[in-house]
């Protein structure tokens, strides 16, 4: 999975790039998220010029791990925010991963302030996307934030 544009990204938007990317490639190809997790470590950072930036490895890694132990409790929250008949099943899987790390992210397991966290993962989804995909998530992020998320 490759970004459409390039942009420059710090050490933590670096991470959170690299978290969505796993998550996707977890959901392509389910396996041991630990062995994702290091072949990420040991090649994709090195090789990548997208990772230019030192990644911080200790965020990307807690957000892949929350993702994948809380990925029922996240995929209903998120469900809550789409649009009637519409399911995670639905999306594409890159819109379902920037989701899915983007929520739990919100739910405070990084302690990351809500508008630090959406505005991230909207940059995040305009290395990707150049449509409505960006706006979409923006309004589901916002829309999960202002529910009962500490």
């Amino acid at each position: 999975m490759t970004t459409k544009q390039t942009f420059a990204f710090g050490a933590r938007t670096a991470s959170r790039l690299a978290a969505v990317q796993a998550l996707y490639q977890l959901d392509i190809e389910p396996t041991n998220p630990s062995s994702v997790i290091a072949e990420f470590i040991a090649y994709r950072f090195k090789e990548e010029d997208i990772f230019s930036e030192k990644v911080n490895e200790l965020l990307f890694q807690q957000i892949v791990l929350g993702v994948c132990e809380q990925r029922e409790e996240l995929d209903l929250m998120i469900e809550k925010t789409l649009a009637d008949g519409w399911r995670m099943d639905r999306l594409e899987i890159v819109v379902k991963a920037i989701l899915r790390a983007a929520s739990f992210e919100l739910i405070g397991k990084t302690n990351v302030p809500k508008p630090v966290v959406i505005n991230e993962y909207v940059n995040i989804t305009k290395a990707f996307f150049s449509g409505s995909e960006p706006a979409f998530i923006n309004a589901s992020l916002d829309n999960l934030s202002k529910q009962s998320i500490p």
